[in-house]
Order: structure tokens, then C-alpha cells, then sequence
């Protein structure tokens, strides 16, 4: 069965980098592509900001099909979603024509997050899903970590375009993992309304971020979203009770404060993704120097799964998602200083602390849900808790493509390091309350 568990979660894992990739890569290839298609950096960013949006949004709706129809449906339809979204970005012939082909790359990339946790977390118990939890980030992480250098050599090959197309090797890998996947759920039906209210009360929140880049009709169309949205959500969960949202998952707690704590993570690691290349590049580097500067932290990706998952079983999910936004926070405050005055060596250790705080969130997160709720809404709580985490990063790409244009990328990396404090904070009641197992079987 360990042997099963490294198998999958490594398969897994590749698919989840591959999401990754699709971010990470094109972060050092924006340059070349603004100047290609005539856009400034701050709309150049949303070809970053989309992306993770629709992993947000999508996310959760992958999760509740899981529920309903299993897992190899929608993973093969997000899978082929995402090369096809990956082929229209690369032969885009103009710069709107690029965007929705990021939505489409994004909407079937939001497959992988949940249902490769689902898979998991279906599939093993107790330390070994910790630890293929652990595997799965950490392998995540690793190619996410590379992606700026692979980026920076295929561009010097195949250009930007070369570039935006490299998930296409996603399809590669569903044979190897088709006999892991189930292809029998609940046969439900899906709650379509909830899906479009939950996605466009994201949007509004990360169309608001934007803003600062974008103008004011973007901010307010994004108010709007959240004004009008938030209340529309709250009152259809309550004449649903199980639909989209299922009520018990979101009046948990534990669900609740452990996914928003988490969020802060990967805003640090998508604001960090792009304000290295913009800084490097800015200050003169190649793209695959920059990419090349990225390589140590992605080694680390590969030993933090080791020990994320014994952590996980020694200190439980919820003292591990504290140690990994106090991780953020501290790549954060090393990235204001390294982003003003252009310093190599301390961006290196901001994404290496960056990187080990993921390797540490991500799995934490996942247990910690998974742990939380019964089994049957377990793919809609890991699909809403990993909408929450990615609308995190999106908020973290756009803090830095949007606030940035306003105050500078040091200001907006400082900004966005009062998130995983806050984090921190959320869980402290959760904290108070947690029992951890120690290796006796007893709790304290």
C-alpha cells in the first residue's frame, strides 16, 4: 500500500505541478508577451490573474461532481479543457483572444487541486495519507518552482508561445493514474445556481484587487459582485441546504477558519511569481537566469514532503497551517526589502521559505478539512476550502499586477504580508481547542 500511496500521489502531484506550471512559467515570459501584443503590466498580469480565478471559481464545482458522478469524468474533461486552453493561448492572435483562452486553460486546470486530494484522501487513511498529502504538495511545488526556468528556456527556443503551451503535457500522464480514479458517485444532481453565485462573488473580490491596474470600472463592477453576491450566496444556502454549498460544510469551523488561514499561502506564492521576474528582468536578467536563481527552492519542494507529513501526524493539520502562514509571513518580509533594492540573494530565500510554507499548507489544509467532515460531502468541503485557497493566490497575482502600479511591488509584497498574520489569528480558535495524538495514542 506505501508503495501505491508514492505512486499516485507522485502521478498526482505532476498533474497538480502541471497547474502550476501554467502559472509559474508564463510569469517570466509576461515580458516578451506585452510587448508582442502592446499591453502594459498591469494588464498583462491578468493573464496570470484569470488563470488562478478560474481554478478558484472552478475548483469547487469539480469537487461536487466528484460527489455525484466519481472522479474520472471530470478529471479527464479538466485535463483536455486545460490543453485546449493551453493550445488557443499559445497560437492567440491578439490579447483578448489570450485571455479567454486562460479562462478556458484555468477552468480545466481547476480539475487537479481537488480531485487529486479527493483521490487521495478516498484512497489512504490515517499517516499514510499524511504523507501522501505531503508528496503530492511537494512534487506540486517542485515543478511549480521550476516552471520559471523551464519557462525561461523553452522561450529562448519557442518564444512566449512555446511557453504558454507547456500544460499540453498534462494528457500524458491521466493513463498512468486512470485505474487509481473511481467512476461511481452519488448520481445527484449539481446545483448550477450555486456554482454561478459562489464563482461571481469571487470574481467580484478579485476584480476589486485588480482594480488599482485596471480603472475604476473594473473596482466597481467587482464591489458590485461582492455587494450583490454575498447575500444572494447566504440566502441560496439557506433555501439549499445541500446543493452547491452544502450548509454543514460551510457553518463548520473548522473548515471555514482552517481554508481562510491557508489562503495567505499561496497569495504569497503567487505575488512572489511575479514580482521576482518583474524585478530580475526589470533589472536586466534573462528569463532563464531567473529561472535558473528558482532552482534551490524547487529542490526543497522535493524534501519538504518527507517531513510535512510526519509533521502533519506529530503536530496535527492545525499547528501545521500555523507554522506555514508564520513562513509566509517571514518570505514576505524578506521580499520587500529584496524587491526594493533589487536583491538577488534575499528573493532566493524568500522563495525558498515561500515554497517550504506551501509544502507545509497545502497538505495541512486538505487533512485538516478532510478530517472535519463526513465522507459524502467530503469532495464539495474540499472543493469550497480549496476555492478559498486558490482565490487566495489570485488575489496575491492581482495585489501585485494592481497595487503595484500604485505602490510600487515592495508595497504591495508589504501588504500582502499582513494576510498569513491574519491567518494565524483566525485559527487561534481552533488552536485552543485542537487535540493532538502523540505517538502513545494519547491526546494533549
Amino acid at each position: 500500500m506505501a508503495d501505491d500511496a508514492r505512486r499516485v500521489s507522485l502521478l498526482l502531484g505532476t498533474l497538480f505541478g502541471i497547474t502550476g506550471l501554467g502559472s509559474a512559467a508564463t510569469a517570466v515570459a509576461l515580458p516578451l508577451m506585452r510587448e508582442d501584443l502592446g499591453v502594459d503590466v498591469g494588464n498583462a498580469t491578468w493573464t496570470l490573474s484569470l488563470y488562478a480565478l478560474m481554478l478558484a471559481v472552478a475548483t469547487p464545482v469539480y469537487g461536487r461532481v466528484s460527489d455525484l458522478v466519481g472522479v474520472r469524468l471530470p478529471l479527464l474533461v479538466g485535463v483536455a479543457l486545460m490543453s485546449v486552453g493551453a493550445l488557443m493561448a499559445a497560437a492567440a492572435p491578439s490579447y483578448a483572444v489570450l485571455l479567454v483562452a486562460r479562462i478556458v486553460q484555468g477552468a480545466g486546470a481547476a480539475a487537479i487541486p481537488t480531485l487529486g486530494v479527493v483521490v487521495v484522501s478516498h484512497r489512504y487513511d490515517g499517516a499514510l495519507r499524511g504523507l501522501a498529502l505531503g508528496r503530492l504538495a511537494g512534487v506540486t511545488a517542485a515543478l511549480s518552482s521550476i516552471g520559471p526556468l523551464a519557462g525561461g528556456l523553452v522561450e529562448q527556443v519557442a518564444g512566449w508561445r512555446g511557453v504558454l503551451a507547456l500544460p499540453v503535457v498534462g494528457v500524458l500522464v491521466v493513463p498512468l493514474v486512470w485505474g487509481a480514479l473511481t467512476g461511481q458517485g452519488t448520481g445527484a444532481s449539481l446545483d448550477v445556481l450555486g456554482a454561478t453565485l459562489v464563482g461571481g462573488t469571487a470574481a467580484g473580490l478579485v476584480l476589486l484587487v485588480q482594480s488599482p491596474a485596471t480603472g475604476r470600472l473594473v473596482g466597481l463592477g467587482g464591489l458590485l459582485l461582492l455587494v450583490l453576491g454575498t447575500p444572494a450566496v447566504a440566502r441560496h444556502v439557506r433555501r439549499r441546504p445541500h446543493g452547491f454549498l452544502p450548509r454543514s460544510v460551510i457553518t463548520d469551523p473548522t473548515v471555514v477558519r482552517s481554508a481562510v488561514a491557508a489562503a495567505a499561502v499561496p497569495s504569497a506564492w503567487f505575488g512572489l511569481l511575479i514580482a521576482v521576474p518583474a524585478v530580475l528582468v526589470d533589472d536586466g536578467w534573462a528569463a532563464w537566469q531567473v529561472g535558473l536563481l528558482l532552482v534551490p527552492p524547487a529542490v526543497l519542494s522535493l524534501v519538504v514532503p518527507s517531513y510535512a507529513g510526519r509533521l502533519l501526524d506529530r503536530i496535527g493539520p492545525i499547528r501545521a497551517l500555523v507554522l506555514s502562514g508564520l513562513l509566509a509571513t517571514a518570505a514576505l518580509g524578506l521580499a520587500v526589502p529584496a524587491a526594493a533594492g533589487s536583491v538577488p540573494g534575499l528573493m532566493l530565500v524568500a522563495a525558498a521559505l515561500v515554497t517550504t510554507a506551501y509544502g507545509v499548507g497545502q497538505p495541512a489544509l486538505s487533512a485538516s478539512v478532510s478530517a472535519a467532515v463526513d465522507a459524502d460531502v467530503r469532495g464539495a468541503a474540499l472543493g469550497v476550502s480549496t476555492l478559498i485557497f486558490m482565490v487566495g493566490a489570485s488575489v496575491g497575482s492581482a495585489a501585485v499586477g494592481g497595487l503595484g502600479e500604485v505602490v510600487g511591488i515592495p508595497g504591495a509584497l508589504a501588504v500582502l504580508a499582513f494576510l498569513p498574520v491574519l491567518g494565524v489569528l483566525v485559527l487561534l480558535p481552533e488552536l485552543r481547542r485542537s487535540r493532538v495524538p502523540d505517538p502513545n495514542g494519547v491526546s494533549t
